[in-house]
C-alpha cells in the first residue's frame, strides 16, 4: 500500500469538505473506538484497549514550548502524533493569547454582527477578497505544530499527516457527541478564537445549525473572532456560503466598560459553553453557575482547551458542584437537578486536567465519555426494537448513540448510590439532555490515529494529497 502524504491545505480541503453525513459516521467511529478504549480489556484483543494507549510523554524546553510524543494503538493499525505547544504566559505567546478572561474585573467591548455583512469590518477596500488564515499564523500562534504518523497493523509506513488541523478538528467531534443529544442549544457561547474554537462551532451549526439562534464568541481580540466568523460564513472568494445556518452574532471583548455585566448575562443565558483556550485561570467567576439564580437551567460545557494541571478553564466550584448530591435547594421546575463531569480518559485528567485535579475529583466522580457510548451494531439493534415497538426511547435517526455506562450498571448491582446515577430517576437520557454535563478532554492519541486513519481513507477516495509507492 502506498504512503499517503497530506500537507495541512490538503487536511484543510478534505475537512472542509465534509458533509453532515461525513461527520457523523467519522464521529460514530471515534465513539466505537472510545467505547472500546473505555470497556475493554487484553483478552478481548481489541487494538483500542485502553491497556494499548500510553500516556503522552512531554519535553519542556528553557523557551517555554513543550513537545508533546502521543503513541497510540487502533483495530487498524498504530501511530503517534508529535506535537509543539508554546506555553500560555510565556514570552513567545503572551501578545497573542486568544482568550482568558479572568476572574478579575477587565472591562469590555459588545458588537453585534449580521453573518452577511461581516466583510466591510474585516477587509480594508472593496477590491480585497477574504483570505482565510493560515495554520500557522505567527511564530506566537498557540496552534499545536507537528505531525501525526500512521501505521498499518503490520507497522508499515500508512500515512503523514500535518497535525495542526486534525487536532482540533478530532477535538471537536468528539465534543459534539453528547452536544447533539441537547434538548436545548438556542445560546452557545465560545471561549476563545482559535482553530479549536472555529472546529466547535463549525460542527454545532453543521450537526445543529437552525436550533441555535445565538452565537456567543468571547474573546480578547475583536479582530480575530472577525477573522474567524469570516472564514465560517465567507468562501475565498468573499462570497457568503450557504453551507450551514447563521444565528445571530454576538462579539464581546473585555475592553468594553460594561464587560462583567455582559459576560454574566451571557454565560448565565447560555444553554451550551464550549471552552477552547489554554487559560491559567477561570475564564468567569464560579458564582455564575453555582448560585442559585445560575442553577435555574441546566448546560452542557466542553472544556478542551486547558491540558496541564495548572491551567483551568471552569473554576473548579463549578466542577465540585457538578457531582455533589442533590443539596435540597430549590432548582428550577425544568431544570434536571442532576450534575455530572464526563472526561475522555479518567487516568489521562487525573493526571493532567487542571480542572479536575484542582476539584480534588477522584476516578470514582467521574465517568468517560466511552462508558456511555453504544456502538454502532448496537445502536442500530436497538432503534430497530424500538421500531417494532413505536418508540424512539431517545433515539436519533442518525448519530451517537448513548446508553447506560458500565459505572452505574455496576454499582446498581451492589445497590450503591453515584454522582451519574443521582439524576437516574428521570432516566440517563433525560439527564444527558438537560442536566448539567461537564465534558473535561486532555486529547487522546487514539483520537488521533482513528480519525487520522478515516480522514486517509477519505483522502484517498477523493483524490486529495500525495501518494508515494515503495516508500
Amino acid at each position: 500500500m502506498p504512503l499517503t502524504v497530506l500537507t495541512d491545505s490538503d487536511v484543510r480541503t478534505l475537512l472542509l469538505g465534509l458533509s453532515k453525513q461525513d461527520i457523523l459516521d467519522l464521529q460514530q467511529s471515534l465513539a466505537d473506538a472510545l467505547h472500546y478504549y473505555s470497556t475493554s480489556t487484553e483478552q478481548d484483543s481489541n487494538g483500542c484497549c485502553s491497556s494499548y494507549q500510553p500516556l503522552r510523554t512531554s519535553l519542556k524546553r528553557s523557551d517555554g514550548q513543550t513537545t508533546l510524543f502521543m503513541p497510540a494503538s487502533s483495530n487498524d493499525g498504530l501511530g503517534v502524533k508529535i506535537v509543539t505547544l508554546a506555553e500560555p504566559g510565556s514570552a513567545s505567546t503572551n501578545k497573542s493569547l486568544s482568550s482568558n478572561s479572568s476572574t478579575e474585573s477587565p472591562r469590555g467591548s459588545l458588537a453585534s454582527l449580521d453573518a452577511l455583512s461581516l466583510s466591510a469590518a474585516s477587509t480594508s477596500s472593496s477590491t480585497t477578497t477574504y483570505d482565510p488564515p493560515q495554520s500557522v499564523s505567527s511564530k506566537d500562534s498557540t496552534t499545536p505544530r507537528g505531525l501525526l504518523t500512521l501505521l498499518d497493523r503490520s507497522g508499515a509506513p500508512r500515512a503523514l499527516i500535518n497535525a495542526e488541523e486534525i487536532t482540533a478538528f478530532r477535538t471537536a467531534l468528539a465534543s459534539t457527541m453528547l452536544f447533539k443529544k441537547r434538548a436545548n442549544v438556542h445560546d452557545l457561547v465560545v471561549f476563545g478564537a482559535g482553530k479549536q474554537a472555529y472546529w466547535h462551532i463549525r460542527l454545532a451549526l453543521l450537526l445543529r445549525g437552525p436550533e441555535i439562534h445565538h452565537l456567543n464568541i468571547i474573546n480578547r481580540n475583536f479582530d480575530r473572532v472577525q477573522t474567524l466568523l469570516q472564514s465560517l460564513f465567507r468562501k475565498e472568494d468573499g462570497t457568503a456560503t450557504d453551507d450551514f445556518h447563521r444565528p445571530q452574532i454576538q462579539i464581546i471583548t473585555n475592553s468594553h466598560h460594561e464587560y462583567d455585566r455582559l459576560l454574566k448575562a451571557t454565560v448565565r443565558g447560555a444553554s451550551v459553553i464550549f471552552c477552547t483556550t489554554p487559560s491559567l485561570t477561570p475564564l468567569f467567576p464560579a458564582s455564575y453557575l453555582t448560585n442559585t439564580e445560575g442553577r435555574k437551567k441546566g448546560r452542557y460545557v466542553a472544556a478542551i482547551g486547558s491540558y496541564k494541571p495548572h491551567m483551568v478553564e471552569i473554576h473548579p466550584e463549578i466542577v465540585k458542584q457538578n457531582v455533589a448530591p442533590d443539596h435540597g435547594r430549590h432548582h428550577h421546575k425544568h431544570a434536571a437537578q442532576g450534575g455530572a463531569v464526563i472526561v475522555d480518559s479518567v487516568e489521562a485528567c487525573l493526571k493532567e486536567a487542571g480542572e479536575i485535579i484542582q476539584a480534588g475529583l477522584t476516578g470514582n466522580e467521574v465517568v468517560e465519555i466511552g462508558e456511555l457510548i453504544m456502538l454502532r451494531k448496537d445502536a442500530e439493534r436497538r432503534r430497530q426494537e424500538c421500531v417494532a415497538r413505536k418508540s424512539q426511547e431517545g433515539l436519533d435517526d442518525t448519530g451517537v448513540e448513548i446508553g447506560e455506562c458500565e459505572q452505574r450498571k455496576k454499582k446498581k448491582k451492589k445497590g450503591e448510590n453515584g454522582t451519574a446515577e443521582d439524576a437516574g430517576d428521570r432516566g440517563l437520557m433525560e439527564w444527558l439532555q438537560k442536566g448539567n454535563v461537564i465534558y473535561k478532554s486532555v486529547g487522546l492519541g487514539l483520537m488521533d490515529v482513528v480519525v487520522g486513519s478515516d480522514l486517509v481513507a477519505l483522502a484517498d477516495n477523493r483524490g486529495i494529497g500525495t501518494k508515494i509507492d515503495n516508500f
